[in-house]
């Protein structure tokens, strides 16, 4: 594989499991008394939380892994399965719902100075299914060449979601609820692919290595 391919197949999983068109509803309806520059000085705070966020569990993932002592398959087993739950959840039209944003945390939010962090950069794009896929891609790309690209696939992604949670009113006015929700489904088809590429993954590696243990 390329690193040009690296790069579009992590940016397209990343992309697909975050879903940052899923935000725009919720920051929304988070930020409905903000000006303008209010609401853009968030999208900017909540897309560089989301790029810490990204590559602190990527660079240190293994770590915190070695540490609690879980294996990497067990990583993609369990992180296929939340991918799944999240992709489900997007064909059921419940984003919100399935990254733990009820009526309740809208309602708080409300009252905060500052969303960016939470529940913005986490949990609404930031969550086990992200974390896990950047912990197996870690695990999968030895070389720091590799690695560093995809690191910028997490630098561009967090520009992307920038940009559209700065052009969410837009958006939401060009699209609306219904073409969201479209999108929505459609990416929760591609994100149940990918937990399931994830969960066979893991299975298919950790028989291998039982059999050879044995």
């Amino acid at each position: 594989m390329t690193y040009l391919e690296l790069f579009v197949s992590v940016l397209a999983a990343l992309f697909s499991v975050v879903n940052p068109p899923g935000a725009i509803p919720p920051f929304l309806a988070m930020t409905p008394d903000y000006t303008k520059q209010e609401r853009n000085e968030t999208a900017r705070n909540t897309a560089l939380w989301f790029i810490m966020l990204m590559l602190a569990f990527f660079l240190a993932g293994s770590y915190i892994l070695n540490f609690f002592g879980i294996t990497i398959n067990a990583v993609r087993i369990a992180g296929g399965l939340i991918i799944m739950s999240s992709g489900y959840a997007l064909l059921e039209g419940k984003f919100g719902e399935s990254r733990a944003i009820d009526k309740k945390v809208k309602d708080e939010a409300r009252t905060k100075d500052d969303i960016s962090f939470a529940p913005m950069a986490m949990p609404m794009l930031s969550g086990p299914g992200s974390i896990s896929l950047l912990i197996g891609m870690y695990s999968e790309n030895p070389e720091w060449s590799a690695k560093g690209i995809i690191v910028v696939a997490i630098l561009v992604l967090g520009a992307m979601i920038y940009g559209i949670l700065r052009a969410s009113p837009m958006l939401f006015r060009v699209m609306g609820v219904a073409g969201l929700k479209a999108l929505s489904r459609i990416m929760g088809f591609l994100v149940m692919a990918i937990g399931i590429e994830f969960i066979v993954k893991g299975v298919v590696s950790l028989v291998n290595a039982t059999m050879e243990a044995n």
